[in-house]
């Protein structure tokens, strides 16, 4: 058997089709239903099964995937090895993160690495925190960066940086400035805020249930963005991480005001202790590492003393679901 039909088999599963593991392979969808013909031819099975538009792995192709992948992941080990050697950075690395995370954090670490490294295939995922810590224990992605706790015993957690959150609102009289904001005053208005399923939204509702408030949830939405949209749109207050209104303040298009008792999320990096360590995944975590102390920055409420990367101040809330 040729690896690389194997390996193209294993995007075609995870993909769900032939477009997009050819995509992500970077070849033609003639030659990804070329490669799976010769696998077949090799073995004399079908390895896979069409259902409408999706691909699913035959008992056969299910019983080789199981058999192969450790082995298509030492070839893989091998050859960044090597590559080592010759003091290249290549292959392939993959990170799951939650969607605040991926649009404000990680271009800023992202670009300059695969600027310095450009044989560096760097993969994305954006989920839930409970699936991306799934992934990396499934060793589907190499690496997590999620909402704390991630606590499991296959797993090495290292806290990368706090994220604050802030109420916000449109510009008006009606809303204070510069004085926080409890619960209980939040509570008096419809609140705009994450989905349930969210890691984040479990923070800000442990939040209201220490303070005994029950917050008018008006609207539940999937992303930082819409949340900011529909504030400013005059439809209800909103919780978000710092972060993301940093250039709608200073555009003047909404006003913040920090949390009474202050509220934070933890964030870690995750992957599992097992995990060898490649050469394209230790230039992403060596990237991290240094990218901590401006990232604290970035995080940090609007106010807080700059270059400040510790933990919370006194009286500051880490919450986690």
């Amino acid at each position: 058997m040729d690896p690389t039909h194997l390996r193209t088999l294993q995007e075609i599963v995870k993909h769900g089709g032939f477009s997009r593991a050819a995509r992500a392979l970077h070849r033609s969808q003639p030659a990804v239903s070329h490669h799976i013909r010769q696998l077949e031819a090799d073995l004399g099975v079908r390895v896979l099964e069409r259902v409408g538009k999706r691909a699913f792995p035959t008992a056969a192709g299910a019983t080789l995937l199981a058999q192969a992948g450790p082995a298509l992941e030492q070839l893989e080990l091998a050859r960044q090895a090597v590559q080592r050697l010759r003091g290249r950075v290549a292959g392939r690395v993959s990170l799951g993160t939650g969607a605040t995370f991926a649009t404000y954090v990680l271009p800023a670490v992202l670009g300059p690495l695969r600027r310095r490294y450009p044989e560096l295939e760097l993969v994305v995922v954006t989920g839930n925190a409970s699936d991306v810590v799934a992934a990396v224990g499934d060793n589907a992605l190499d690496l997590g960066i999620v909402t704390l706790p991630a606590a499991a015993r296959h797993l090495d957690v290292s806290p990368f940086a706090v994220d604050a959150l802030v109420a916000i609102a449109p510009p008006g009289p009606g809303w204070r400035r510069g004085r926080p904001v409890d619960a209980r005053e939040l509570a008096g208005h419809p609140l705009i805020c994450y989905e349930r399923r969210g890691a984040i939204r479990a923070v800000i509702d442990e939040w209201f249930r220490r303070a005994g408030a029950a917050p008018r949830i008006a609207m539940e939405l999937g992303n930082a963005e819409a949340i900011k949209r529909m504030v400013e749109a005059g439809l209800g207050v909103g919780l978000t991480s710092a972060i993301t209104v940093r250039a709608d303040l200073a555009a003047g298009r909404l006003v913040a005001r920090t949390l009474s008792p202050a509220l934070a999320r933890g964030l870690a990096v995750v992957r599992r202790k097992d995990k060898p360590v490649s050469a394209a995944l230790g230039a992403l975590l060596a990237a991290l590492e240094a990218s901590r102390p401006r990232a604290a920055r970035a995080l940090a409420p609007p106010g807080r003393r700059r270059g400040s990367s510790g933990p919370p101040a006194a009286g500051q809330t880490m919450l986690a679901p």
